[in-house]
């Protein structure tokens, strides 16, 4: 059964669209049909694996405004199993357009009720706020995947994000959880990362995944070149990390 994760955090550069990216790459090379949904106008999923938004015609934004279906603005990647719903910087304008329309918290689920087995994962990655695009996808989700960076002010702000997932869950979905949390731009150099991973585990009970993302040079460079880790740089500490988490989220159901 497809099964749909939003990633989010309302902070930005914790690693959100890296994440999304690199995991969908490893669920897809091992065999899990996966689909990324990129949900932020700035578009980094969709450049980040191999797109030019620039070129084309119809983006996420149709599919939410237009009710265009969204396997018509599906695309392939370079990876087999992986295929992505492209941003388009008409996004930017898709939380005004949707405030007068009826079900406006509705309309990516009821989208993604025309897949009938095409895929086994989706992934949605959220703009860094938590506005009318990101309760779509928390409405259309079955879990929450949490990227927090190890760094000052880690849980700045989550106490909010948890609040919108609790008020989602009891208005508009109740199958709505948790499903983990991700630490990222871990430097195992400095005493500050392991306080900070420490306090988040403490935090956020049971729900971190042991695998923990490092600073990478190569997991910056890969989006340049529009690949995944896996393709850019498979031998990498980031590889190896996104391989591992990869596993873990698998295990996790």
């Amino acid at each position: 059964m497809l099964r749909v994760t939003a990633c989010t955090n309302q902070k930005g550069g914790v690693g959100k669209t890296t994440t999304v990216v690199n995991l969908a790459a490893y669920l897809a090379l091992s065999g899990i049909t996966t689909l990324v949904i990129d949900l932020d106008p700035q578009g980094n999923a969709t450049s980040g694996l191999g797109i030019d938004r620039r070129i084309l015609d119809r983006s996420i934004y149709d599919v939410l405004i237009d009710r265009v279906p969204i396997g018509d603005v599906t695309i392939r990647t370079q990876l087999e199993g992986l295929d992505v719903v492209p941003s388009s910087l008409s996004l930017s304008g898709a939380e005004i357009e949707l405030v007068g329309v009826a079900a406006r918290e509705r309309r990516l689920a009821a989208s993604l009720s025309e897949f009938d087995g095409a895929y086994d994962r989706v992934l949605i990655d959220c703009p860094p706020s938590l506005g009318l695009l990101t309760v779509n996808a928390l409405t259309a989700a079955d879990g929450v995947l949490i990227p927090i960076q190890t760094e000052y002010y880690a849980l700045e702000g989550l106490s909010q994000l948890v609040n919108t997932i609790r008020m989602v869950r009891a208005g508009l979905n109740p199958r709505l959880e948790i499903e983990g949390v991700v630490l990222t731009m871990y430097d195992g150099r400095t005493n500050l990362s392991a306080q900070v991973a420490a306090e988040v585990r403490r935090h956020m009970n049971g729900t971190v995944y042991d695998t923990v993302v490092p600073r990478s040079v190569r997991l910056s460079e890969a989006p340049s070149h529009g690949l995944p880790i896996a393709l850019y740089d498979p031998t990498s500490r980031g590889a190896q990390a996104y391989g591992q988490l990869a596993v873990e989220v698998m295990s996790r159901g």
